[in-house]
């Protein structure tokens, strides 16, 4: 208890500096703790992706579209459970910035695939009944103030014209990590516009979601199905939704490689600063410690007192550090809720900053642990500080 309490009382005895320590830890753990998350986040859809689950796409790119005949060949295949199709529609919302997913999808059978979207069966009858009926997830409803019954106008961008859309139901997400910003609407209204105003574009789909039996026979099932439409005008590449999902994530890898560089700098400034703040420290006491030797404390004591002092500050300001970072969390996600729909700080985040900054503290303190210990007694007791 002593040896803690004259810790402590090493830590405050340079108040200004102590705290100014602290607040550098705690901004750099901040930091540290938003980019982490942010590389988490960036991951989510991977994470959240079902084995049972595949998608079938143009294999040339997914801005090309296949046939919706495909659809009736695919659920022939043998251990194929299910099937959806969708698109990406891109409307605008009245204003440019009002960016949010938008997928004109099959219908209920395309909701069916997602177990872990929660949707009232009411809602769910209302969807499959009315063909200008939407889904929308519960985010993006709070975020644009929506009511059950309110029409939506999206003014196309990929596709010419406008469509009001009536949302009628309002997804939830089983779990935290479950997008909440989606909007779904049915693709059979997009296409009978379509074949009025663009024919061309018409009887097309971006992608099938297809559900299989037994996840082990992926790779198998897959290969069935690219071989119905090898050789012919579109064909298609199937993969696990997983797969699919780091193919766009492979599309920003610089960024998420520059996101986690940053963030080892982030720890190797602080560390610096820890080290600055130590080695003043250790130089200002170097006649304590020579008069500690003389009494007969020896390394093991000096090493305790010394670490302990730069573990205590690290700490502290890490854990300040993690408590700023809720509330940053928060702000950070307001701006890029579009593009990040879940942006949650999590345990194995907190825990993380907690041991990045017992490293810090500990790494910090080896060099004046090793000048101390290689100090003379006289030498410390010479030094006038």
């Amino acid at each position: 208890m002593e040896l803690i309490n004259l810790i402590l009382r090493n830590i405050f005895r340079h108040k200004l500096r102590t705290s100014l320590t602290i607040l550098g830890v705690a901004v750099a753990m901040l930091a540290f703790g938003i980019l982490r998350t942010l590389v988490g986040a960036w991951y989510l859809g991977v994470d959240a992706s079902s084995a049972y689950r595949l998608v079938t796409r143009n294999n040339i790119s997914l801005i090309y579209m296949l046939p919706v005949a495909y659809r009736n060949q695919i659920l022939q295949v043998a251990g194929v459970t299910g099937i959806g199709h969708g698109i990406w529609y891109g409307g605008i919302y009245k204003d440019k910035k009002n960016f949010f997913a938008q997928f004109a999808i099959s219908g209920t059978d395309y909701m069916d695939l997602y177990p872990e979207f929660l949707l009232p069966e009411s809602a769910r009858k209302d969807f499959q009944l009315e063909r200008n009926a939407a889904i929308a997830g519960k985010k993006l409803v709070e975020r644009f103030s929506w009511k059950i019954g309110e029409v939506i106008p999206l003014e196309g961008t990929i596709f010419p014209g406008k469509i009001e859309l009536v949302l009628k139901g309002i997804y939830k997400g089983a779990t935290r990590s479950v997008d909440e910003t989606a909007l779904f609407f049915r693709w059979d209204y997009l296409n009978e516009m379509l074949k009025k105003t663009v024919p061309a574009m018409a009887d097309k789909v971006g992608w099938y979601m297809v559900q299989i039996k037994e996840a082990d026979r992926a790779a198998e099932i897959s290969q069935e199905i690219d071989s119905l439409f090898r050789n012919s005008l579109a064909e298609t590449l199937t993969e696990t939704e997983k797969a699919f999902q780091l193919g766009f994530v492979a599309m920003t890898g610089a960024i998420v490689a520059a996101i986690k560089v940053i963030s080892i700098v982030v720890i190797g400034i602080i560390l610096i600063v820890q080290a600055n703040t130590m080695a003043m420290t250790a130089r200002e006491r170097s006649a304590e410690y020579a008069v500690l030797k003389t009494l007969g404390f020896g390394p093991s004591f000096l090493f305790v007192l010394i670490a302990g002092e730069s573990l205590g500050i690290a700490l502290m300001g890490g854990v300040l550090g993690t408590v700023l970072t809720y509330p940053g969390s928060i702000i950070f996600h307001r701006q890029l809720q579009s593009f990040l729909p879940v942006f949650e700080i999590t345990g194995s985040t907190v825990g993380l900053i907690l041991a990045v900054s017992l490293f810090v503290g500990f790494a910090a303190a080896l060099p004046p642990l090793i000048r101390v210990s290689r100090m003379g007694i006289a030498e410390g007791l010479g030094h006038m500080g």
